[in-house]
């Protein structure tokens, strides 16, 4: 079974009015966020977004499933991104450059120097961060990232840089985490080897590239995310554009002409 998920597209005022044709034609607008809904929605434990950034978002972070569930969400938000493109000087902020206290934090969020506080990293093509629960993060202008989430729409914002949006001091300090943070997952993805990317707790990616990616791909039924990251992408035959996301129950009938690239997401 195949279904081609419903694309949405969101605005921001951090987004972009330059996104390369193949997403879609959306004239002026400012275009932050493309992402895809899940026929099982809320239920559906994973979930696929493309981000398009002009400037900085906000510093954020997200529950593990224990405060989230305590809070009345169906499970945490542990997330990755993968970066798709970097403009020179981009950059990603992925947890603290120093061990520091809740109370500390709390005053910077205040004052704004929690962006000293950050660890700003910078961002190259192909660049690959997995965010645990609790994981202080941010992401800089100037990037094209695919992000693998699980799905919740929970967001424990910061800092926003004066927006006018509101903030969640109390609930975002309480889940996170006050030192640096690195995962062992992180790292280059070359663009024309396929490997595993996430093998769980929460769920499994692996990138896929051209025709050698059929020797990673699961016989098993799951609740497989397929996204191409470029064309020449297809399942059984039907071709499968960059821009679009597709559920299926197999991934054995995935094929990638040579060059071409996608992600394959599924829960664990």
């Amino acid at each position: 079974m195949l279904s081609r998920l419903e694309t949405i597209i969101v605005e921001k005022p951090w987004g972009r009015t330059d996104i390369a044709g193949d997403f879609g034609d959306f004239g002026d607008r400012r275009v932050g966020e493309i992402w895809f809904s899940h026929p099982d929605g809320r239920d559906a434990p994973i979930m696929v977004k493309f981000l398009f950034t002009s400037e900085r978002l906000s510093i954020q972070v997200h529950p593990d499933d224990e405060a989230a569930i305590t809070a009345g969400y169906p499970r945490g938000k542990e997330e990755c991104w993968l970066v798709l493109n970097a403009d020179p000087g981009a950059e990603l902020g992925v947890g603290l450059n120093a061990p520091t206290t809740s109370e500390a934090l709390r005053h910077a969020a205040l004052d704004g120097t929690i962006v000293n506080m950050v660890d700003w990293r910078a961002a190259r093509t192909d660049d690959f961060i997995y965010n645990p629960a609790g994981t202080i993060h941010a992401i800089g202008g100037g990037l094209v990232i695919v992000e693998v989430q699980q799905n919740i729409d929970c967001t424990y914002r910061l800092y926003d840089y004066g927006r006018p949006r509101e903030l969640h001091l109390d609930e975002g300090l309480a889940v996170a985490a006050t030192k640096p943070v690195a995962d062992p997952r992180d790292g280059r993805v070359d663009p024309a080897r396929s490997r595993l990317l996430v093998d769980g707790p929460h769920f499994g990616l692996l990138h896929l590239a051209g025709a050698d990616a059929a020797a990673l791909l699961p016989h098993h039924h799951a609740d497989y995310i397929f996204t191409p990251l470029s064309p020449g992408c297809a399942i059984a035959g039907e071709p499968i554009g960059l821009g679009e996301c597709v559920a299926t129950d197999r991934a054995d009938a995935i094929a990638l002409e040579p060059g071409a690239r996608a992600l394959l997401s599924w829960p664990t």
